[in-house]
Formats: C-alpha cells, sequence, structure tokens
C-alpha cells in the first residue's frame, strides 16, 4: 500500500492511493480539486493517467476539493463516493453518473480497500473523512476540520500513515490581511486546524504504529512548512524533516506503507 499527493492546499486537493493484492491493483483518488487537465496533468507526474483510477471518494462540496469530480465520472466512468449531503450539494444525486452513498462509520469495499468514513466538524453540508485499509495497513485522513472530537481520536489511532491538517499559524493568522469574518471562519469550531490544535490531536492518538506523518492543507499565506514540522516533531520526538509536507504544487511522492 502507498500514497502520493497531487497537491494539498486552499488552490486544490488531492491524494491518490493504491494497493496490490496477487494480479489486482486499486487505486483511488481522494477528493479531486483541480481541473480535469491539472488532474491528468499530475497524474502524469507519477507515471499515471485517469483511466488507471478505479474510483473517487469526496470529502465534502468545497471547490478546492470536489473540482472536477463530475467531469472524472462522466469521461472515464469512474464511481463517486461521498455523504449524501455532498451529493445534493454538488449535484451529483441527479447526474447520470455512478454514485456511492458513503455512511459515517459503516465500511465501504473498493476493489482492495476498505473505506472508513467518518464526521468531522466543518462548514459544509456532511462533510466526511476517511481511513482507508489494505488488510495490513491503515491511512489516516484528516483535513478541513476545526476542532478535534473523541471520535476523530479512536478512529485515527493505530494509523501506519496519518495526513494531517495544519492549516495555519495562529500567530501568523491573526496578522494577516484577511478580513476579520474570514479569519474568525479559519480559526472556528468548524473551520480548519492551526499547528498547535494538528499537535494535540497526534499526541492524543496511538502511535505506535505510525510510519509516515505528512502535514497537510498549510495555507500559503498564514503558514509555513518548517512551522508545521516543527509542531509535529515535537510531539514524535524527531527530526523536523522526517515530518513530510503536502505542498500545493508539487504535493509528494510515494510513500509506502
Amino acid at each position: 500500500m502507498r500514497f502520493a499527493s497531487l497537491g494539498s492546499g486552499s488552490e486544490g486537493n488531492a491524494l491518490l492511493i493504491e494497493a496490490s493484492s496477487g494480479a489486482t491493483t486499486t487505486r483511488i483518488l481522494l477528493d479531486s480539486g483541480f481541473s480535469s487537465k491539472e488532474i491528468q496533468r499530475r497524474l502524469a507526474r507519477l507515471g499515471l493517467s485517469a483511466d488507471q483510477l478505479d474510483a473517487v471518494l469526496l470529502t465534502h462540496e468545497h471547490s478546492d476539493h470536489v473540482g472536477c469530480a463530475l467531469t472524472l465520472a462522466r469521461k472515464w466512468a469512474l464511481p463517486l463516493y461521498m455523504s449524501w449531503g455532498t451529493a445534493q450539494a454538488i449535484g451529483a444525486d441527479e447526474a447520470n453518473i455512478d454514485l456511492h452513498v458513503l455512511w459515517s462509520d459503516e465500511t465501504a469495499m473498493i476493489g482492495d480497500f476498505a473505506i472508513l468514513p467518518y464526521t468531522v466538524p466543518h462548514d459544509a453540508r456532511e462533510p466526511l473523512q476517511f481511513v482507508i485499509s489494505d488488510g495490513l495497513r491503515r491511512l489516516g485522513v484528516l483535513t478541513d476540520v476545526g476542532t478535534s472530537t473523541p471520535h476523530i481520536n479512536t478512529v485515527l489511532s493505530g494509523c501506519d500513515g496519518l495526513m494531517l491538517e495544519c492549516n495555519h499559524d495562529i500567530g501568523m493568522l491573526s496578522g494577516s490581511r484577511y478580513p476579520a469574518s474570514l479569519k474568525a471562519r479559519i480559526r472556528g469550531d468548524h473551520g480548519h486546524l492551526d499547528n498547535e490544535t494538528a499537535a494535540a490531536i497526534l499526541a492524543s492518538l496511538d502511535r505506535s504504529r505510525l510510519k509516515h506523518l505528512v502535514a497537510a492543507h498549510l495555507s500559503q499565506h498564514n503558514n509555513s512548512p518548517q512551522l508545521a514540522q516543527a509542531a509535529m516533531a515535537k510531539v514524535i520526538g524527531s527530526a523536523a524533516t522526517e515530518v513530510t509536507v503536502a505542498s500545493q504544487e508539487d504535493g509528494f511522492a510515494w510513500l509506502n506503507l
């Protein structure tokens, strides 16, 4: 099992996850927050194309996560997996596509993967985040969330890989030129995680199996890779360079679990 980011941030998010079992390989795209042309360009960097995908999962309806999902579904006959609220928000419930509705804490099977969706507090209609397993290893993803919950801590404990939102530094956001209303939304309980809150979530988890930790969805204006890495590294007791950062332009290359 391995995973790679096509890009992560307010301008677009997409995560590629792959698992092989004998003669079969399953590839899923978690979020598709770019244009169809850009998704194809970024897939090509990994030596892949859209017709090699098996499914697209969506966390919620915001444009930097949905992007070209409906285009991918129509052009390459890809099934889309999302909550009913997200489906209604983007019109997938009325589109002529292969729609699969996900329910929190109910595992769905896609090829070699078991997909566990779980609910999070975010300002979207019915947002989900995911833990994805090939039966041996677990990848937890937590982006676009305003605060932690006991359920989040339970679901993400014991993962082999973790992609964790580190959206902003509190001081940088407070001193930024963003309007007061936008600052309030970002730091609210249904907004985005700051570095220290993300670190607190990480500290609460069972990290005994953790092999790869990724800081994701960094604000290009209100955070820096160095600040996010330092906050995460302090928790896991390692060098900051041991924490991978998902960038907006380049994402990150394949990480093996």
